[in-house]
């Protein structure tokens, strides 16, 4: 699966604060991820990310 910088993905579950869309800010064999709607930022393997992804836009406008 094709993810970079700067990408919005939109996962499968939402995030406890109820959002769904995050903000990817490295990518490798693990993803940062920046929340959406509250802006928490975490750390998850490459391979459970591209599990949960719904939907990935390509915009050059952040959260």
């Amino acid at each position: 699966m094709d993810i970079r910088l700067g990408d919005k993905l939109t996962m499968k579950k939402a995030h406890p604060c109820g959002n769904k869309q995050w903000l990817v800010l490295r990518v490798g064999m693990d993803f940062r991820l920046r929340c959406c709607g509250c802006g928490r930022e975490v750390m998850i393997p490459r391979s459970k990310a591209e599990k949960n992804i719904r939907l990935v836009e390509r915009e050059d406008v952040p959260c």
